[in-house]
């Protein structure tokens, strides 16, 4: 069964686009069947209906997003559906179905439905219905006529996410507010047409994200400042800095007509000098003297005016920098309100005494368990006085075993053999309450606790 999601991977066929599920072409006895109408009711053969309905509803609105258009019609659904001949039947019921659940909204109801005051921008450009569809409308009567213009939904507010991210990646996003002309030359190639671009405008203008307004003949758009911010009205700084901007554009444009007629009476003086002219050279000279001095006089203008935008650009920062700044105070008064000097001293002190007798604790468990025995440090050091120089007096011949090496900073250990680590042994025996460590063999280590007899 074709879905969606295996669009991508099915083979080419008769769609303008290039791709049609797998049984178009493979499976006639199923064709068929999809291609013949609907029953009157669903309730004849729920089973027969489903299944033509989620054939045909799924591929007429994929075949729209691959075409990039947001309106349809039925009659161009027939033709691009057509297959061998034949046009699919039921493609009406199948809109109708869309229409009724939400996902096709009409042309003239989705314009309805945006409540704004400067629709009337866009009249010229939408075509009134025909008699016989509003009264169909008013009658009750769902059949979807063949020219009727249909919006897909979802997909408009895609296209309309699309020319809002263009519209913040270019250049015309420096301010707010553009002009329509402007915007449509960048929407272009996203909108193939003009009513599909003010479909796009009508649709942000119903999420808050631009607004329109009309100026000395000209119509400007604003957009919001953010991608979750809501567009604010056209204010009289919107519209004088775009009389600024519109200024900027036309000294530009001016410079460089001025530039190109300096030029053209450099050349001709070029010429009539080649033609021995001179008068006719000098002439031309001083026109371009002339134009070369309305450049400079335009230039500082220009100037000027793109001073005055910087301010204001830069203005417009520092405002949403002191908002920023502003905002931070704000939260940082939230986190900081059950926070005082006292409290903080208070803490300090808590956590210094918890620390304090952690320290103390510490130090009991680390020498308060002798197992039941004391011992004397100053005995301990002169028993341990006595056994170096006993070991000094009779070095030990050890096995060259480099496991049974002990080296200290303070104690040499000599090498000595079996016999006489034995003999040794002899003359050593506990001192009264002393221990050899368990797990530690007296070969290895002689404990300070060990005194000679």
């Amino acid at each position: 069964m074709w879905s969606p999601e295996r669009e991508a991977e099915a083979p080419a066929g008769g769609d303008p686009a290039g791709l049609l599920p797998p049984e178009w072409e493979e499976d006639e006895e199923r064709m068929s069947f999809l291609f013949s109408a609907f029953k009157r009711s669903r309730e004849v053969n729920s089973t027969d209906w489903d299944s033509k309905m989620g054939f045909w509803a799924p591929l007429v609105l994929s075949h729209s997003r691959r075409q990039g258009v947001v309106r349809l019609r039925l009659r161009d659904l027939q033709e691009a559906f057509q297959r061998k001949g034949s046009v699919p039947l039921g493609l009406a019921t199948v809109l109708q179905d869309l229409l009724r659940r939400g996902e096709l909204q009409r042309e003239s109801d989705f314009m309805a439905s945006v409540d704004s005051s400067w629709i009337s921008w866009g009249v010229g450009v939408f075509l009134l219905k025909p008699l016989k569809w509003t009264l169909s409308n008013m009658l009750g009567d769902n059949k979807v006529p063949a020219e009727e213009v249909l919006v897909a939904v979802e997909l408009l507010k895609e296209k309309a996410e699309e020319v809002y991210r263009l519209y913040q990646s270019s250049p015309l996003s420096s301010h707010p507010v553009v002009a329509l002309s402007e915007l449509s030359t960048l929407c272009a190639n996203s909108c193939p047409d003009e009513r599909t671009f003010y479909l796009v405008l009508l649709q942000l203008q119903k999420e808050k994200r631009v607004t329109v307004l009309e100026q000395n003949g000209e119509k400007i758009v604003k957009f919001a400042r953010g991608p979750h911010a809501k567009v604010s009205p056209v204010n009289d700084v919107d519209v004088g800095v775009y009389q600024l901007m519109q200024s900027e554009q036309l000294l530009s444009r001016k410079v460089e007509s001025l530039s190109q007629e300096a030029e053209r009476c450099k050349e001709e003086a070029r010429r009539a000098c080649r033609a021995g002219k001179k008068q006719l050279a000098l002439r031309s000279l001083k026109a371009k003297q002339r134009t070369e001095k309305r450049i400079e006089a335009l230039h500082a203008k220009l100037d000027t005016v793109q001073g005055i935008l910087d301010r204001i650009y830069a203005s417009q920062t520092d405002q949403m920098v002191f908002n920023a700044y502003q905002a931070g105070v704000g939260a940082l008064k939230l986190s900081m309100k059950d926070v005082t000097v006292e409290k903080a001293e208070s803490l300090v002190d808590q956590i210094q005494e918890l620390c304090d007798t952690q320290d103390e604790v510490s130090q009991t468990l680390a020498g308060g368990v002798t197992n039941g025995l004391d011992f004397d440090s100053e005995e301990l050091e002169k028993e341990l006085d006595i056994l170096l120089q006993d070991t000094t007096k009779e070095p030990l011949d050890l096995p060259d075993n480099p496991r049974d090496r002990h080296f200290t900073n303070s104690v040499p250990n000599p090498r000595i053999s079996d016999a006489g680590l034995e003999a040794e042994l002899e003359k050593l025996s506990l001192s009264e309450g002393g221990l050899v460590p368990s797990g530690k063999s007296p070969k290895r280590q002689l404990e300070p606790t060990l005194k000679p007899l």
